[in-house]
């Protein structure tokens, strides 16, 4: 077997025709009640940008090329710390958005966002830097594989991130080795999103896991079965019973987050180029599956425009770490660090996945009495096992070889009396080792949730362990509207000793400065 080349890592200035935006607002802006994403839109002490110039013109930019025999992947410092490109080279397909062309909006935090690539949003969306430079270096590991490491520390919060971008010799995949770090001596939060764009046209549909049939939007405000919708979500009205898995079928802006998935996988598929991206990452820690788009008609057209020139249209198809829905955040204990990885890889001619890892994806399509099965592999697999089995029988049973260029594709015929549910379809390397698996789960038994509902006033919460804990949400979630400050004295109000209350509303009046009040309840506490 032909061994897999080493992985080429290189620095290219690249000239990209760009808009340009202003300068800074030289004074800070205290924007204390603004709603950003649903989060706090407090910016200080961040420069504002609110003027993007009409022509563009050509801007070179430092581009960190990572390169093996399948993919390439171009990373941006100079803006966020970015994806900008991802390209199969199979197939020449570029498995994230491709924008040619540097056209922000005043969309971000402190205003210019892009669109394209992908995004990676922290500790904030979207990511308060993301039109920033980050600090960048290189890394050769021993196996052959090499890093770019991208890193910067929030100057809203103090707290760090670094994420290391790995490509491995003869692996068609990119793994993100992320760590935050709180290098404060006080409690803070953050969320993490990897954001990334995907072309679309009215052949592309999100591949959400099979089990998902109901999805939330931010907050858990309002919910819809998936991917048939039935009622009305976002003021539209599915009652006809609408597919919006499908981006042509989506008239406005929408954002749906998968209710639970029991799978590691979520990604997308244009039918018509027969090529796609999947998103894998521990469900534990990444449970996050989200699609948003600016919506099929007028308005979402308008912004296409507003973010590109020749590119057209595209979605988010967002993964969260530590959270399901936006905009979720966790804690950071004073000098705590926490990592994960989580990993982007095309794929193709396997249509709809339904299950995927790492190395391997497979696809098993049930019509009447009659099986479709395919198989993608992330590298070369010689003899690599396809077996399908159920109701006592096994129904395929082939060694093929498998590779990110050698796809598999073969139709059965299903005895008469066989269930779906009772099918399991497995890819298995020549070493024995099982690379993933699919069993259909009974279908008819799901429960779609109830949407969340707005928290209570302070006076109307029965005791003080709903208000020490509504205290607490609202700070981790930074909150726009809501001010913990109410719950913490409600509480106090009604215990003056409850030494978690006073540590909680001691430790909010130190964030904010007020040293000698908040003593006065560490005192207490103690």
């Amino acid at each position: 077997m032909t061994q897999p080349s080493q992985v080429r890592v290189w620095e290219q200035t690249v000239e990209i025709p760009t808009y340009e935006v202003g300068k800074p607002d030289r004074n800070p802006m205290f924007l204390e009640k603004r709603v950003y994403q649903g989060s706090s839109g407090r910016v200080y002490p961040l420069p504002v940008i609110d003027k993007i110039h009409d022509e563009k013109v050509p801007k070179p930019y430092r581009i960190i090329f990572l390169e093996n025999d399948y993919v390439q992947i171009q990373i941006m410092p100079e803006i966020g710390g970015r994806i900008y490109r991802a390209i199969d080279k199979t197939n020449n397909y570029d498995f994230v958005y491709y924008n040619q062309v540097i056209k922000p909006a005043l969309v971000g935090l402190a205003g210019p966002w892009i669109s394209g690539g992908i995004e990676f949003n922290w500790p904030q969306h979207h990511r308060p830097n993301t039109y920033g430079e980050v600090n960048w270096r290189l890394e050769g590991n021993p196996d052959g594989s090499q890093t770019v490491w991208v890193g910067e520390i929030d100057r809203m919060y103090g707290t760090k991130v670094s994420t290391g971008f790995t490509l491995y010799p003869g692996k068609a995949y990119l793994e993100i080795h992320a760590q935050m770090y709180n290098r404060t001596s006080e409690p803070q939060t953050f969320l993490w999103w990897a954001n990334p764009a995907v072309a679309v046209n009215d052949h592309t549909q999100s591949v959400f896991p099979p089990d998902v049939h109901a999805v939330f939007d931010h907050g858990k405000r309002d919910v819809s079965k998936f991917p048939i919708a039935t009622g009305t979500y976002y003021k539209q009205d599915y009652s006809a019973g609408v597919d919006i898995s499908k981006y042509r079928n989506i008239p406005v802006p929408t954002s749906y987050m998968a209710y639970h998935s029991d799978y590691n996988f979520v990604g997308g598929y244009d039918h018509s180029l027969d090529a796609g991206i999947l998103h894998i990452a521990n469900k534990h820690i990444s449970p996050g599956k989200k699609q948003w788009t600016w919506g099929h008609g007028e308005f979402g057209q308008a912004w296409d425009r507003n973010l590109t020139d020749e590119d057209g249209p595209y979605i988010e198809l967002m993964t969260g770490v530590y959270t399901d829905n936006q905009p979720d955040f966790t804690w950071l204990a004073p000098y705590e660090e926490k990592s994960f990885k989580q990993y982007f890889m095309p794929y193709k001619n396997i249509g709809m996945v339904k299950n995927a890892s790492i190395d391997a994806a497979v696809n098993l399509e049930v019509q009447g009495k009659q099986a479709v099965v395919h198989a993608y592999a992330t590298s070369v697999r010689e003899e690599a096992r396809i077996l399908l089995t159920g109701g006592g029988r096994t129904y395929l049973d082939r060694k093929v070889k498998l590779s990110p260029a050698d796809t598999f594709k073969s139709v059965i015929e299903l005895d008469h009396d066989v269930n779906e549910e009772n099918l399991r379809l497995a890819v298995i390397a020549a070493d024995g080792s099982e690379l993933v698996s699919y069993r259909p789960k009974p279908r008819g038994l799901e429960r779609t949730p109830e949407p969340a509902q707005a928290i209570s006033a302070p006076e109307e919460l029965k005791n003080t362990e709903a208000l020490y804990l509504a205290g607490q949400h609202l700070e981790q979630y930074r909150h726009a509207t809501y001010e913990p400050e109410a719950y913490y004295t409600e509480g106090l109000r009604r215990d003056a000793g409850d030494v978690r209350l006073n540590n909680a509303y001691g430790l909010l009046l130190l964030r904010r400065g007020c040293l000698e009040q908040g003593e006065a309840y560490f005192k207490k506490a103690i």
